[in-house]
């Protein structure tokens, strides 16, 4: 993949060009992207990442090998709409869309290989956790140059499309939810006395820590917890108040309702592009 637009300068976006650039993925100069109309963000990612504006013809699209798609998903429809006529026909789409569905992205911008994929924000730093599904027009070569990019900002797993709704409620929010869990840890703590930079760096190094132990025994998360549950002890107490607070329905919840999110988000994609046809 020589030449690569961004269509969309959002969060995730940035991500995957931080990450992409970090790595050395691609070279910086065959970098490009573009959105609707914020300049100042454009600029803000030429200037922190080296990458290149398209120019306003938007001719660097008619000779790319690789465009991803990375608007909000409610604005890809009038996006769509105006690069279909400018993309080259052979070149591959990848999407980052939560949501978007392939049939969409084929609706709107014609035959094309197309990878949908569902990274998270982790990517910036080479972390990402990232699903990806396919139409059947992509070759087993451009599939793999997807794959050995996805897999230079983290980790990627092929799934069935219809899987990328739970990946993304997983995954692709799951940074969110750790931050979340990492906010709420910092409070009590802080309210138990502890000072706030203290609290911060104990919480990182916990949760860095925990990580790498699952990654590094391959133990079950069970076996794990019960190795830190002393009966009797404080984790024990711990852990009964987030039972008796519901923390695994929570948890549950939390996916469910993503989930449900990422079909909503597909589903208004299509209504509003059928009725605007």
């Amino acid at each position: 993949m020589e030449k690569i637009v961004f269509v969309g300068a959002g969060s995730m976006a940035e991500a995957v060009i931080a990450g992409i650039c970090k790595q050395g993925t691609v070279k910086t100069e065959n970098v490009f992207v573009m959105n609707r109309a914020d300049e100042a963000r454009l600029e803000f990612l030429q200037n922190t990442y080296g990458i290149s504006i398209v120019s306003s013809d938007k001719n660097e699209l008619r000779s790319a090998d690789l465009v991803v798609l990375a608007t909000k998903p409610k604005d890809i429809n009038t996006a769509m709409e105006q690069i279909s006529s400018l993309v080259n026909k052979h070149a591959v789409i990848l999407s980052v869309l939560a949501g978007i569905s392939i049939a969409t992205i084929e609706s709107g911008l014609g035959k094309h290989p197309i990878a949908r994929s569902m990274p998270n924000t982790s990517a910036a730093i080479g972390k990402s956790a990232t699903g990806v599904s396919w139409n059947s027009s992509i070759s087993s070569e451009e599939k793999q140059e997807i794959l050995n990019l996805l897999s230079s900002i983290g980790i990627v797993a092929e799934v069935e499309e219809d899987d990328l709704h739970a990946v993304t409620a997983l995954s692709g929010s799951g940074p969110a939810y750790v931050y979340y869990l990492a906010e709420a840890l910092e409070t009590a703590a802080i309210r138990a006395g502890i000072e706030q930079p203290i609290a911060r760096d104990l919480i990182i190094q916990t949760i860095e820590g925990a990580a790498c132990m699952l990654r590094q025994t391959q133990e079950e998360p069970s076996l794990l917890r019960e190795n830190v549950t002393s009966p009797g002890g404080t984790t024990e107490a711990g852990l009964q108040a987030l039972t008796s607070g519901g923390f695994h329905e929570a948890v549950f919840s939390c996916i469910q309702h993503a989930e449900k999110r990422s079909r909503e988000l597909g589903s208004d994609t299509v209504k509003e592009s059928t009725s605007s046809s």
